[in-house]
């Protein structure tokens, strides 16, 4: 058997890779003699070392993982309120067994075939609907990478519909790795980021529009209809960074007159995975459609008249002139748009 099944304790032999001859062709191309010359001569002596490395014998993947887990236990468990957009989820088995661990939706890049991806297609725009209805907006795009870049977005677009007004409110209470994204996204476009309470707003002719938290990074609740009806009096916008399961119960915000809500849909059935992979949402009015980053699912119909599913909007610089695009994002995240979308159906409107 050993004949037929050399090396099978070593995992290099598996391999394809150089060999002596590749090797030693690459090192006298570049004026050397041999491989341990090229590391002699790259690695400084100060710091060069080839006696054996000090480290315990290998074990098995089960024992070390059972060693940690008796650390972990050490530990006294307590309930965390330290949200700051991230919470613990239960994903679902059905979730977890049909997509999560199914090969057939492992990759999160786009469906460019729609012809041959019409099941993704279909999934995504499960997710589309189930944001616009959670949000009460009229458009949602087929996800962002995270909600700090949602916010950027939702920044530049408010900035391009006011013709270039140079100043941003940003509330306080929203969650700093969102406020720390959208003030580096503003500096290479020379827009002015204000952070401040939100009742000290001042929307002034320059301001091209806010972000708010909803519920705050405190978790209180806040009524922004007030502040909506200030911003569109000058002509400004706002976006709304919204926990999406607490939309299951409060008001919607395109209800109290928001322009677009932004967030993460990593509550519907996301593992926390060290702070990502998540999806983030997108949702504004219909009249700003050729503003949305990303991309959007559409309906339509084939060749012979039956329904199909494409991406109707595409306004990123891969797609268009790149003067034209609305940002140069690149890769939503489809498996975990999928899994939220997967989770609001799972659960319906009674049980989220």
């Amino acid at each position: 058997m050993s004949a037929y099944l050399p090396h099978a304790d070593r995992f290099a032999a598996r391999h394809i890779g150089p060999s002596k001859d590749d090797v030693q062709n690459m090192v006298e191309m570049l004026g050397l003699r041999s491989l341990d010359e090229l590391i002699s001569n790259t690695i400084p002596a100060s710091i060069f070392d080839d006696s054996p490395l000090d480290v315990p014998e290998a074990r098995p993947e089960h024992v070390v993982l059972a060693d940690l887990r008796a650390i972990g236990r050490r530990n006294k468990i307590f309930r965390s309120y330290i949200g700051m957009g991230y919470h613990d989820t239960i994903t679902p088995r059905a979730i977890l067994r049909a997509v999560l661990e199914n090969p057939s939706w492992y990759t999160q890049y786009t469906p460019y075939q729609a012809e041959i991806s019409q099941g993704r297609l279909e999934a995504l725009l499960n997710f589309q609907t189930a944001i616009i209805d959670l949000t009460g907006m009229e458009i949602a795009n087929a996800s962002l990478l995270d909600e700090g870049t949602a916010a950027a977005e939702a920044m530049m677009m408010f900035f391009r519909l006011t013709h270039n007004r140079r100043k941003f409110l940003v509330s306080s209470d929203c969650h700093p790795q969102t406020i720390s994204v959208v003030q580096g996204r503003a500096t290479p476009l020379g827009i002015d980021v204000v952070v401040s309470d939100h009742m000290s707003f001042e929307f002034t002719p320059d301001v091209s529009g806010a972000l708010v938290q909803y519920p705050g990074s405190d978790g209180v609740i806040h009524d922004y209809k007030e502040l909506c009806n200030l911003a569109h009096g000058t002509g400004a916008f706002v976006a709304v960074a919204a926990d999406l399961l607490s939309l299951a119960l409060l008001r919607a915000p395109g209800r109290f007159g928001a322009d677009a809500v932004i967030g993460n849909s990593q509550r519907f059935g996301v593992p926390l995975g060290y702070g990502g992979p998540h999806a983030a949402f997108f949702s504004t009015r219909s009249a700003f459609r050729r503003q949305v980053p990303g991309r959007m699912i559409g309906v339509t119909v084939d060749m012979d008249g039956k329904p199909a599913l494409r991406m109707a909007l595409q306004m990123r610089e891969q797609h268009i002139k790149r003067a034209r695009a609305t940002s140069n994002i690149c890769t939503a995240q489809v498996l975990l748009a999928v899994m939220a979308g997967a989770y609001a159906v799972f659960h319906g409107p009674n049980g989220l």
